[in-house]
């Protein structure tokens, strides 16, 4: 997606080998327009997985989740980090690891917005070590739905967590793919003759 690529060479900010901040389009501050290609290209890429939920990830997948969802024509729900007083009953939770704030979290989605028949799409912002989407895949089990894919804004391929979604057998869709953020340059993973 040439769109996000151009913007993450533009406004990205590489601080590490490891970390990319992207907070001036995608997680702090959010370009509207990116959004709605980024949702439109998920909706092409999954068009024919008959999708009809999209799951995500609060804070930072919110956005794109639910671009995904408006091309889709689905329900987004996303997982929730923090307690809250109105959602205590019939929760499926999962424990998450953040690679980039290095903590651990238990995020929880209410058991009556993912029913058995649901085929679930899962949408996040960054995939590092695979941590949130395997926390996601793990809720949808629990509800007993299906997950049908994961959408993926930015993957840094260098680290092992595509490897290990596509190693379990879900169909991971990345709209960018970094191959490597060494001395503070953003290379991009060649799609051509690269599985995605």
């Amino acid at each position: 997606m040439e769109l996000l690529h151009q913007k993450i060479i533009n406004e990205g900010k590489v601080l590490s080998d490891h970390v990319l901040k992207v907070d001036a389009f995608l997680n702090h501050q959010i370009d509207p327009q990116l959004m709605v290609e980024v949702g439109k290209e998920f909706a092409r890429r999954f068009q024919d997985d008959k999708i009809t939920k999209v799951l995500t990830i609060e804070s930072s997948g919110i956005a794109p989740g639910l671009m995904a969802a408006l091309e889709l024509g689905v329900p987004v729900v996303f997982a929730r980090k923090r307690k809250s007083l109105t959602l205590v009953n019939d929760l499926l939770t999962a424990s998450v690891h953040s690679f980039t704030k290095n903590e651990t979290n238990e995020i929880s989605v209410s058991q009556k917005f993912l029913e058995p028949t649901d085929n679930v799409l899962i949408i996040d912002d960054f995939l590092a070590n695979g941590q949130a989407a395997i926390g996601l895949a793990e809720i949808v089990e629990k509800a007993g739905a299906t997950t049908a894919g994961i959408g993926i804004v930015i993957e840094k391929s260098f680290q092992d967590g595509g490897k290990l979604l596509r190693d379990k057998g879900f169909k991971v869709e990345s709209l960018a793919r970094i191959q490597s953020l060494q001395d503070g340059k953003v290379t991009f993973l060649e799609e051509v003759g690269v599985g995605r």
